[in-house]
Order: C-alpha cells, then structure tokens, then sequence
C-alpha cells in the first residue's frame, strides 16, 4: 500500500533470504558439543554420493582430519560470525519492511507425519500456531525452543486472502498443491522450527504476517525434484507479480545447507549458483539431497522466486562439529533490487 495513486496496483517482491535454522544458531559456541554427541549416534549420515553410514564407518572411510576446528575456541568464533549474519538478514527485513512474508520450509514431523505428507502444501489461514517441544528434554533444548517459538505454543499472523491469491495462481499453472487452514491441536500437531525459527531471530518486534509454504523434503517417495522446485519457484513469483494487490513481499527460505556430514563442494555449487545458475541448481541430484541436506531444494524454490532479483550479500560456513567431519554447513544470503 505505498504506491503513488495513479499507478497500476500489483504485488512486488523486495526482498528473498535464505537462512539455515540448525539448533546451533539458537545457542553458544559453549554448547555445540550436544549436537556432536547426536552426530556420534546418528546411523544415517549421508554424504553427496548418496552413501547412508554410521559415525565409526565415516571415520574409517575419511578419517579425523578435522580434530582442530571442532573445538570449543573455534565453535565460539563461528557462533559470533553467525550471529552477525543473522543480524544482517533481520536488518535487512527491517530496512525493505515487507507486508507479507512467504517462508518456503519443511516439516519434520510437526504439522504433518510421515505417511501422510504432501509433497507441497500451503498454509492459508488466519492464525499460524507452533507446535510445542515436550517438558521432559535437557536444558541446551529448552534454549533451543525458544529459540524455535517450540517452547509453549506461539500464534503468528497468517494472510488467508493473499495466500489464496498463491494457491489459485499456482493451480493455474498447473502446480498442485495440499492446502491447510487450520491447526486444531497445537499439542498434537502445528508449526515447527523451519518457521518459527525465522519469525523468532529475524523480525524483531515487527508483527508481520507469514504464509508458509511446507515441502516435504525428508521423506520420501514424494520428495520433488530440484528442477520441480526451481520450476515452482519461478510459477509463484510469476503468481505474485501479477497479483493486482498491492503488496510488499519478501519470500524467505529456512533451511540447510548439507547435513549431518558437512559436503562443502556440494554446499558451494548451491551458493555459487544463487544468482544465474538456474541450470546447475535444477541438476542437483536427489541422491545429494538426503536426511538433512534434504532442506537445500527450500533454497532451490526460493532462488527460482528470486530470479527477478540481484543476489546482494551471501555467507557460508562450514561447521565440523566432530574431527570425522560431522556438522552442518551454515549459509545466509538475501537477493533485493
């Protein structure tokens, strides 16, 4: 609503972000060591080829060559620099003040289960409420859900009007689509991290309504492709630049990069390929693309939105919680005019 009268009203995209949203963003450099040990248990760590292996084998395939970054000096250094990413992207919301954000992310397990998981949904009602972690969990979790908005049960503003605009234009393009409207049991199931976490660490005290955008990108066999994601990317800023209303609109996608085995080229051909390389990021393989690292395809589909947009600024960093190389590689970036 800020266009001189005169003006043909429609929809614009100002701003796209991306932000990974690992429990490691939520806490000290001092606490990391809790996700190492879940690394140390995890029999499903994946690396780029699409090879599934357990702690004791990723060591005897590679070795521990990483034992002098994961420590706690270096962990705090990370933490500090990560922090100051985020801080970037919540001033940079702040500075292009979107009337709507669309947060492309996925669900574990929080709103929708395993069985019964559409491949792309969206959420078009009036009230987006999170999904609370249960009572009984360590004192490092209970940091991370809040920072989450998983520690009791959060209400965020949803747009139903807009998000209809997205789900008629989308269908109209031939995507379709589940749609949701309502979280009748919080405790039971709603919103989680991939969520929560961007409205809690990036808004500030700005109330601004989010439509969520959910992609099953962890369990298969309905997981879309990354070409299928670039393509739907770029048919919903097609959707939104033709909405006669007139919006502010950012679209954000919440997480990644490769996880729980940190695969730095593969991390990088992402990044690299965020502004321009439509083609290399809709090669991606799926087999790249498990577990964890599953989340990049929310980076893909924003990257087709933002494909009218110039990327800006971009932040990489390789976290190797665990001298095998176990971590997550962290990234953030925004694309604006």
């Amino acid at each position: 609503m800020r266009r001189a009268t005169g003006y043909r009203c429609v929809a614009e995209i100002v701003l796209a972000i991306g932000t990974s949203h690992t429990p490691i963003l939520t806490l000290p450099g001092s606490e990391w060591h809790n996700r190492a040990a879940a690394d140390l248990r995890n029999p499903r760590l994946t690396l780029e080829d699409g090879t599934v292996l357990n702690y004791e084998e990723l060591v005897a395939r590679n070795g521990e060559p990483y034992g002098d970054v994961a420590t706690v000096p270096m962990f705090n250094q990370i933490a500090y620099r990560c922090q100051q990413h985020l801080d970037r992207l919540a001033a940079e919301i702040e500075r292009a003040a979107p009337d709507i954000v669309i947060v492309i992310g996925d669900d574990q397990s929080e709103l929708y289960r395993p069985g019964n998981m559409p491949a792309i949904a969206i959420y078009w009602g009036q009230d987006v409420v999170t999904h609370s972690y249960d009572d009984e969990i360590p004192d490092w979790m209970k940091t991370v859900a809040k920072g989450y908005a998983m520690d009791e049960t959060h209400v965020f503003p949803g747009h139903p009007d807009f998000a209809l605009e997205l789900i008629h234009g989308l269908m109209d393009r031939d995507v379709d689509l589940a749609v949701c409207n309502e979280v009748k049991d919080p405790q039971n199931a709603g919103f989680g991290h991939a969520f929560g976490f961007p409205v809690e660490r990036l808004f500030g005290e700005r109330s601004i309504p989010i439509i969520p955008v959910l992609l099953n990108t962890y369990y298969p066999p309905n997981v879309m492709s990354a070409a299928r994601c670039h393509d739907v990317g770029e048919a919903l800023r097609q959707v939104i630049e033709q909405s006669p209303s007139d919006y502010r609109v950012a679209v954000l996608a919440s997480g990644g990069l490769s996880h729980f085995v940190v695969e730095e080229g593969l991390d990088r051909r992402l990044m690299d390929n965020l502004s321009g390389g439509r083609d290399i990021l809709r090669s991606i393989p799926r087999e790249a693309l498990l577990e964890g690292s599953s989340e990049i395809l929310n980076w893909i589909m924003t990257a087709g939105v933002a494909s009218g947009l110039a990327l800006q600024w971009s932040a990489y960093e390789p976290i190797r919680r665990t001298p095998a190389g176990t971590g997550i590689g962290v990234a953030f970036a925004y694309w604006s005019k």
